[in-house]
């Protein structure tokens, strides 16, 4: 069913994954930008007037095309899905969550690259990206397509080899198969779009889940540290742009104030303090515009 709506044609139509790995995430990240997520999972649409968009929750793999027709000016759904698509949709943003990495899998010892496959038979739930990657690899062999878990196919006899999307590959295991070769594709939640012009109000939803991961990727640090330590510790800690340095009341004492990376925030620390700093403090970021 195509969405409709009646409610302003000015309004940015955003697809959003109505189930499945994606739909967690990406509601949060859509809270977290500030805008109304549904409370219903059955709810199909929703109005966020004041924030200028209206969300439609649909299938992932569907999503692609609904963007790609130009029924939706924009959506969220994972890269595998956009290539397997064929739409006319583009990625113009990662989102970075819902990360998996799509590989061949076969039984265990029987094959080790991507050019043993010629004349086999390979179950998929994504045909388009593996026929795509044969293509480019020059191997002519079957692709059959598969709704639901394929790794059952290769045990009932309807395939020689699967691909899938592994994540620990315990399944693999169970069903007696291993990965081999190379990946075929490294995936994860992506923002689509037509390609052509960009719809008006794209530019702010961008920027604001631009907001959301750099709060999650960055803290805010602030420490004090001896004005003959300045340099020093300001080395450690660059910001984006610059730290705020600022004196203390206390003479030759100066406040400092700077973004760090969340990974390496703790290893900051300690070389701060072997610098000089104390009152060093850290706290979460939870939105920003840079």
């Amino acid at each position: 069913m195509v969405p409709t709506s009646s409610t302003d044609d000015r309004l940015l139509r955003i697809a959003v994954p109505n189930k499945g790995s994606l739909s967690q995430s990406a509601t949060d990240m859509l809270r977290e930008s500030g805008y109304r997520v549904r409370q219903d999972a059955k709810e199909l649409s929703l109005v966020d007037a004041d924030n200028g968009v209206e969300f439609f929750y649909l299938r992932p793999r569907d999503i692609a095309l609904y963007v790609g027709e130009g029924t939706l000016d924009v959506g969220i759904t994972g890269r595998d899905l956009l290539l397997d698509s064929g739409a006319k949709a583009e990625e113009v943003m990662a989102l970075g969550f819902g990360r998996s990495t799509f590989r061949f899998a076969g039984p265990v010892g029987r094959y080790a690259d991507v050019r043993q496959l010629r004349g086999l038979r390979i179950a998929t739930s994504y045909a388009g990206i593996v026929r795509q990657h044969l293509v480019e690899h020059d191997v002519d062999a079957t692709v059959n397509r598969l709704d639901g878990a394929v790794e059952s196919s290769v045990q009932l006899g309807v395939a020689d080899v699967i691909a899938d999307v592994v994540e620990t590959g315990g399944t693999l295991v169970k069903a007696g198969l291993e990965i081999f070769g190379d990946p075929i594709l490294e995936s994860e939640a992506v923002l689509v779009t037509r390609g052509s012009a960009a719809p008006a109000g794209l530019a702010v939803f961008r920027r604001r889940l631009e907001g959301v991961m750099v709060a999650r990727s960055y803290v805010m640090m602030d420490y004090d540290v001896p004005g003959d330590r300045v340099s020093e510790a300001v080395a450690l800690t660059p910001g984006i742009e610059s730290p705020t340095v600022s004196p203390l009341h206390r003479e030759g004492w100066f406040a400092v104030r700077a973004m760090v990376p969340r990974a390496t925030a703790q290893r900051v620390m300690d070389e701060l303090w072997d610098a000089g700093a104390r009152a060093i403090l850290v706290t979460d970021i939870h939105a920003c515009r840079l």
